[in-house]
């Protein structure tokens, strides 16, 4: 197999197929074929050792001929080849790598087009769309109470925050007012719900840079979480616990004591990750000055949360937006001025030290009184009287309740774990949102991963994109239809008269040539199509395809540049024409008269058809249509 491959490229005929310079170049080229993807062989994948093992043999090899010759191996393979060769060889061109969509450290199906030289970085294109859910239209085909399920299916490692904004926004959009209990019982689930989001960050954003023990510690902390987030929704991630006007349920006997205990165990553990991580050297040489992001770009990009923090700025929604009951308690904005990867790592410790407190300072507050605001389950008006009959109330299943959302737009935000979590709605006097647009923090904050890996090592780019913390089921979703509903209905009045007029076009041709096969006593025309509607445009194919029209004397080229552009000028007449939205002219004296200047481009094609035919019968035909066309016009 090596003779029949690589013979040939010996220089030397009289080559020795069996010493051992031979079998040293041999399995050089077939190292090379087997890394440069150039020639791909069945055989050669047997075994996922076969390059391993020749690699062993070539080396074997050569230090075996520079013990015995005592001449460096690399004089060694050019006598060989005949020819000046480095050994090993360098690419001179870029490499371009695909990082994900399936690598571990892509937190999702997001994929890397990276382009390398060396182990420098040079571009990097992120390729979103493996995980389209398609969550915003759903949301405007069902009530807020259907789709309180669904919204957790966001980011699923803060699902508090989803179904937050989810009822926030029909909440301010019809001035809901939320009972006392239920917003602190709101603020203390939100704040675990930042907590087990971090802590999920940190394992997987340490394994990335080469740290498995921190992985393993935060899952302690995090099913401790889970444990209280079970035992108040029933469910451990996707808790559908939120409602218009309050909660699902109150807190179960008990729950506050255990909430409590967390909290104490909990800050020993954020100080066990500080002393294992913050001051580790290896540590800090891989997120120290990686990354790094100024003020000014921070906003630009318009980034939020730990990312915006970390680059000096103290935007926390929690203070600005006062949502909630979050300005009855005592916390501070966790910041940094560095803007690199280890200042988000300490904006995120510290933000989870002050969870705790609010958590603390809302379990020992929180009030009595209702969960929820019963009064707004009622409906708005009623639609059908007789559902309020006996056997609608006692018998027959009830539906969810369901809230009219008014005619009114606005735009509401949390601050989620991983930045400004936001959602615009717009309302239509009907139980579905007429518009539903999520702004996720993490699809935002991704933008400027490709500014930020630039002239970086590839080694940088786990760290940059872990700090980032995105969740692939936030950043993609489907983008909206309406926009392309829009465009077609653009150019629905512009293709519906060319429609129109090709369909009687056809049709008068098809009625001229019976009228003419029935003057002449013969039978019609071959039907081509429904009763021979299509003969017209079969003979017009025919006629096209097998007679040649151009003159053989004549200017070709301008002979066929002339009927172009007097079909050009019909056709932009149609694109000019100031339709309305509903097919109808907006100005019928406007239309008429930019539809004759276009057209009168047309008698210039039929002028050069005529001209370039070298003929003087055809030039005679193109001045007698021309002139034809312009007495039409006048």
């Amino acid at each position: 197999m090596v003779k029949n491959l690589f013979i040939s490229v010996i220089s030397q005929k009289e080559a020795n197929t069996g010493s051992v310079e031979f079998q040293v170049f041999s399995f050089t080229n077939k190292i090379r074929r087997l890394t440069s993807h150039l020639e791909l062989h069945r055989k050669d994948y047997l075994s996922q050792r076969g390059l391993r093992k020749t690699l062993g043999k070539r080396q074997r090899l050569l230090s075996y001929l520079a013990k015995k010759n005592r001449v460096p191996i690399h004089g060694r393979m050019n006598r060989i080849r005949g020819k000046p060769m480095n050994v090993p060889a360098t690419r001179e061109d870029l490499m371009i790598v695909n990082m994900g969509p399936h690598h571990p450290s892509m937190h999702g199906v997001l994929r890397l087009i990276v382009t390398l030289d060396g182990e420098d970085v040079i571009d990097c294109e992120p390729i979103l769309g493996y995980l389209h859910r398609g969550m915003e239209k759903i949301a405007e085909n069902r009530t807020i109470i259907q789709y309180l399920p669904y919204v957790t299916r966001w980011d699923y490692l803060a699902t508090m925050f989803t179904e937050a904004i989810t009822v926030n926004a029909p909440e301010q959009l019809g001035n809901i007012q939320v009972p006392k209990r239920a917003s602190y019982i709101r603020v203390i689930m939100l704040e675990l719900s930042r907590i087990a989001s971090h802590l999920l960050w940190l394992g997987p954003f340490m394994a990335d840079i080469g740290a498995q023990t921190p992985f393993f510690y935060i899952f302690r902390e995090r099913e401790l979480v889970y444990d209280l987030f079970e035992a108040a929704t029933g469910m451990r991630m996707m808790h559908n616990y939120f409602r218009i006007g309050g909660v699902a349920a109150d807190l179960p006997y008990g729950w506050i004591d255990k909430c409590l205990d967390f909290c104490d165990y909990f800050l020993t553990g954020v100080s066990e990750y500080q002393k294992l991580i913050t001051r580790n050297p290896i540590f800090l040489e891989r997120v120290e000055g990686v990354g790094i992001i100024g003020v000014e770009e921070a906003i630009n990009w318009g980034l939020s949360g730990p990312m915006l923090r970390a680059s000096g700025i103290q935007w926390d929604l929690r203070k600005v937006d006062r949502y909630e009951c979050y300005d009855e308690f005592d916390w501070e904005v966790q910041w940094q001025k560095e803007g690199d990867s280890l200042s988000r790592y300490l904006v995120r410790i510290g933000e989870m030290m002050e969870s705790i407190k609010i958590i603390q300072q809302a379990l020992e507050g929180i009030p009595g009184g209702p969960y929820e605001n019963l009064e707004i389950r009622c409906f708005d008006r009623v639609r059908n009287p007789e559902l309020n009959d006996f056997a609608y109330r006692f018998i027959s299943k009830k539906p969810s309740p369901t809230f009219e959302l008014s005619k009114q737009e606005l735009y509401v935000r949390v601050e989620a774990p991983k930045g400004e979590l936001g959602v615009f709605l717009i309302g239509d006097q009907n139980v579905f949102p007429w518009r539903w647009k999520i702004r996720p923090p993490g699809f935002i904050n991704l933008q400027i991963l490709p500014q930020l890996v630039k002239r970086m090592k590839l080694a940088d780019i786990m760290t940059i994109l872990g700090s980032i913390d995105i969740i692939m089921g936030e950043v993609d979703r489907l983008e909206y239809l309406k926009e392309v509903y829009g465009m077609i209905w653009v150019l629905v009045p512009i293709f519906t008269p060319v429609l129109g007029i090709t369909i009687g076009v056809l049709a008068i041709v098809w009625l001229e040539r019976e009228i003419s096969a029935g003057i002449q006593q013969r039978i019609g025309p071959e039907y081509a199509g429904p009763l021979g509607i299509l003969q017209a445009l079969a003979d017009g194919t025919k006629l096209l395809f097998k007679e040649n029209l151009l003159p053989s004397r004549g200017d070709t080229r301008l002979f066929s540049i002339g009927p172009s552009i007097a079909v050009i000028s019909i056709l932009l007449s149609y694109l000019i024409i100031p339709f309305g939205s509903n097919l109808v002219l907006s100005d019928l004296n406007i239309g008429v008269f930019l539809w004759i200047a276009i057209s009168s481009i047309a008698p210039i094609g039929l002028l050069m058809s005529g001209y370039g035919s070298n003929n003087k019968y055809s030039f005679l035909g193109g001045l007698r249509a021309a002139a034809q066309s312009i007495s039409y016009e006048i």
